[in-house]
């Protein structure tokens, strides 16, 4: 497709007797949707595409990306169709896009189908990564098409037919790095579609950029000495991709937060919004292991693991700064401020998320390197030790054989080396998160008030169950719902979405959906995943 950032292109997914497998009512209200509307007899057929929207120009969008780390060229939504966008009562534009609504220019050799499968696990991740906290495309409904699709999951030449779905995606945008990059890779003549894209961009959805004003004196020194000294108020290109690469450096130390691994950071994967986007194979941290990923397809380099987000991404920020460089809106210097803004942001944010988790008062860098360590060796569960370390009393009384207590449910079948390691660590933690009442003077008002160098063990507690979770989307959980749902009860779907909602409540009567995986969920197809779908 040439000289375009979009092609016109109707919903085509053939459908037959389409069902509403679930919905987000969250969601609906984003879209000032009645929850009523869901009952409506007509909602799977408009929302699989077989009956237009009023006032739709369905598109689907031209990108290309660095595919593992290689210049791909033209990719494109092959099959996803953007229905178009709404304003709701606060003004906020909203883009509602079907995924598997059938084939576009951008298909290739594919069908522009997917499969009950892969989108259940985009529907409920889209919700749960929106209530962890952390920035996400977002997930309106899922329905069935009726049909069945044909998937060869494992890329190994056993093809078999699955149910049909779509996913109703929803965003304020859908703009990628590669959105960007396919435009400067087919030369001069197509440069200026990427300045008319970014214009676009900062006009609709980064409108303080556009009206920055020399008095902000937005100017900082970059990182050579500080000889030289790039001005965001005098490029407005420069201001926002370092608005991008700060959003996207948050949004990382978020996922590394949480244990996150988004599986398949490829540069037309990236939003240029921040978000979390496309839920392919990803995965949530089991027991903790740096070098895990999700990805059957990255298993050669494991170009995509956990510890390498943070690379990855600023990676995949120099190669969107290089395309604004290529259409002449940023210099060099500013392309590089960029990089060194993304690195800053991450290590500013990671450090206050850990030190969060922790419950500690400042970031302690030896602490935390060495319960990394630990948890790597014995393999802990991430999610559930982070929970359970708040139980922990700051009593540096506590006999060295009780130490662990609190730890028991998740320090497994660890033997006496490594106990007398992980009380040496509790120890150290103690020490530092210990309550010690009257150590520092404060004025206020006038007067002098003693108050506590820390806080409470029951203060500590809440506050690190507001940024632990209890329940994260773990793949067993997605392939226990999935596997219901494939033989028609989407009560499961539905149960877990419930449950994702409220990830740092106790949740009473749900503690099965917090248990450690299975045996079976370490089997391919559920722990690890190809991209087909």
């Amino acid at each position: 497709v040439f000289h375009a950032c979009y092609t016109k292109v109707l919903p085509s997914a053939e459908v037959e007797n389409p069902e509403l497998v679930a919905w987000s009512d969250s969601v609906a209200g984003l879209l000032d949707l009645d929850s009523h509307e869901f009952e409506r007899p007509d909602f799977p057929l408009k929302f699989s595409g077989a009956s237009p929207l009023t006032g739709a120009v369905p598109y689907a969008q031209c990108y290309g990306g660095h595919q593992f780390g290689t210049w791909a060229g033209q990719l494109g939504d092959g099959r996803a169709i953007t229905l178009g966008e709404i304003l709701n009562s606060k003004s906020e534009r909203w883009e509602l896009q079907l995924k598997g609504a059938g084939k576009t220019p951008y298909s290739r050799f594919a069908d522009g189908l997917a499969v009950l499968r892969s989108s259940i696990r985009e529907f409920l991740c889209s919700e749960a990564m929106h209530f962890l906290g952390i920035p996400t495309t977002r997930a309106l409904c899922l329905v069935t098409t009726g049909k069945l699709v044909t998937r060869d999951m494992f890329y190994d030449g056993n093809p078999k037919e699955e149910p049909g779905a779509i996913v109703c995606r929803v965003a304020q945008s859908f703009l990628r790095f590669g959105s960007f990059q396919i435009h400067a890779s087919k030369g001069e003549e197509d440069l200026g579609i990427v300045s008319t894209l970014a214009d676009y961009a900062i006009r609709h959805h980064f409108p303080h950029i556009e009206n920055i004003s020399k008095s902000e004196t937005l100017s900082f020194s970059t990182g050579d000495n500080g000889q030289s000294v790039v001005d965001l108020t005098s490029n407005k290109y420069a201001a926002w991709v370092v608005e991008i690469a700060e959003r996207t450096a948050s949004l990382v130390a978020r996922w590394q937060g949480v244990g996150f691994t988004h599986g398949v950071l490829n540069t037309d994967n990236m939003s240029i919004l921040g978000l979390t986007i496309d839920y392919g194979p990803f995965g949530f941290l089991d027991a903790f292991d740096p070098s895990y990923t999700p990805n059957t397809t990255d298993l050669p380099g494991r170009r995509y693991c956990f510890a390498n987000q943070p690379d990855i991404c600023s990676w995949n920020i120099t190669q969107f700064a290089s395309t604004l460089m290529a259409a002449h809106l940023i210099s060099d210097k500013e392309a590089s401020y960029a990089v060194e803004r993304y690195g800053t942001k991450f290590m500013d944010e990671y450090q206050a998320i850990i030190t969060q988790k922790l419950g500690l008062q400042k970031y302690n860098k030896q602490l935390v390197n060495k319960l990394l360590n630990n948890l790597a060796v014995d393999k802990v569960d991430y999610t559930n030790f982070f929970r359970s370390l708040s139980n922990i009393k700051a009593d540096p009384g506590i006999p060295e054989g009780e130490l662990l207590v609190p730890l028991k449910a998740v320090l497994l079948d660890i033997g006496k080396e490594r106990k007398e390691a992980w009380a040496s660590w509790v120890q150290s933690y103690i020490q530092e998160v210990q309550y010690v009442p009257g150590h520092e003077c404060v004025l206020t008002n006038d007067y002098v008030h003693l108050v506590a160098s820390g806080i409470s063990d029951e203060e500590r507690k809440a506050s690190m169950d507001l940024v632990n979770p209890k329940y994260v989307l773990r793949n067993y959980l997605c392939q226990s719902a999935i596997d219901a749902a494939e033989i028609g009860d989407f009560g499961e779907v539905r149960r877990l979405l419930k449950v994702m909602e409220r990830p740092y409540d106790e949740q009473p009567g749900m503690e099965k959906y917090a248990r450690l995986p299975p045996a079976w969920a370490y089997r391919p197809g559920v722990c690890m995943l190809s991209c087909s779908s």
